[in-house]
This record gives structure tokens, C-alpha cells and sequence, in this order.
């Protein structure tokens, strides 16, 4: 039902010169060891800084079905309780995964 293990690339953006001077300059002086290392650092500390950017992004991937309830209750470092409030405020049904009849039929098995 969710997608897993898909592999995120880093995107092309297009920055202003003085940007892009800026962090060759950073690398140039070994405070980073890539660009691409430069942007990652600064996405980490920006998600990390701004509570409300990982709650949206946390919603949008568990809306779109990229992750389970769970891990985006984790990404957005909250509880699930917490996390499924928030769906409910912004009106998005939650899917509780349980195993088939099968599935649970077999558990019993085995106890």
C-alpha cells in the first residue's frame, strides 16, 4: 500500500551568483565537502529549526501514501495520537493497515 524504499535525488535548483559564490567559497574552504553536501546541511537545519515545516511534509508524504502513519507520526516527531489529530483537523482520513482474516487465522495457529 506504501511506497517504500523509493531513492530521493538531489534536485537541479537554480540559485542567485552570489549564492552560489558564496557556498563554492565554503567548499573551496573545506567547511563543506560538496555543494550537494552544503544544500543537505542546510534543508536538515531549516526542517529542524521551523517544527511546522516537518509537520507538513510529514502530512503530505502520509497523505500521498508515501509513508505509514507511524513513520509519519516519527517524522514529524510526534505521537501517533497526536500526529492522527492533526490529520483529523485538516479533514484527512487515517488507514489503520490489519492483517487479513488469513493472517490472523494463522497467527491463532501457531499460539
Amino acid at each position: 500500500m506504501y511506497k517504500t524504499n523509493k531513492l530521493y535525488r538531489m534536485s537541479t535548483a537554480s540559485l542567485p551568483n552570489i549564492i552560489e559564490t558564496e557556498i563554492k567559497a565554503l567548499v573551496k574552504g573545506g567547511y563543506f565537502n560538496s555543494k550537494d553536501n552544503f544544500i543537505e546541511e542546510a534543508i536538515k537545519y531549516m526542517l529542524s529549526s521551523r517544527g511546522d515545516l516537518k509537520i507538513n511534509a510529514a502530512v503530505e508524504m502520509y497523505r500521498s501514501k508515501d509513508i505509514s502513519l507511524g513513520r509519519a507520526a516519527e517524522l514529524a516527531g510526534l505521537s501517533i495520537f497526536e500526529f492522527n489529530e492533526i490529520l483529523k483537523a485538516r479533514r484527512i482520513k487515517t488507514v489503520v493497515d490489519a492483517p487479513s482474516k488469513e493472517e490472523m487465522n494463522k497467527q491463532i495457529k501457531q499460539m
